[in-house]
């Protein structure tokens, strides 16, 4: 995996979520475009690029990579409404 920060901004909300939440999330392809969720839901690749988010680590698909320059809050819409549909 890169360990490297590739020029990718990423929004101070999902920064807070995922300190918040206090684990590893990987940012991945759907049908519906990137999504974030956590690393228990969808592991790393070995192809991952690795962005560090306080002691938390951000593996992002190399794939979408190639296309991004910012990780936005919108990313993590699909996960929010499964927490909320858990609960």
């Amino acid at each position: 995996m890169e360990n490297t920060q590739r020029n990718l901004e990423v929004d101070p909300e999902v920064k807070a979520f995922i300190l918040g939440r206090k684990g590893d999330f990987r940012l991945c392809t759907t049908c519906g475009g990137p999504v974030i969720l956590p690393v228990e839901m969808k592991g790393p690749k070995d192809s991952d690029i690795i962005v560090h988010i306080g002691p938390n680590k951000l593996y992002i698909s190399k794939v979408q990579a190639h296309y991004l320059r910012r990780i936005e809050k919108h990313m993590l819409a699909y996960y929010e409404r499964y927490l909320e549909k858990k609960n």
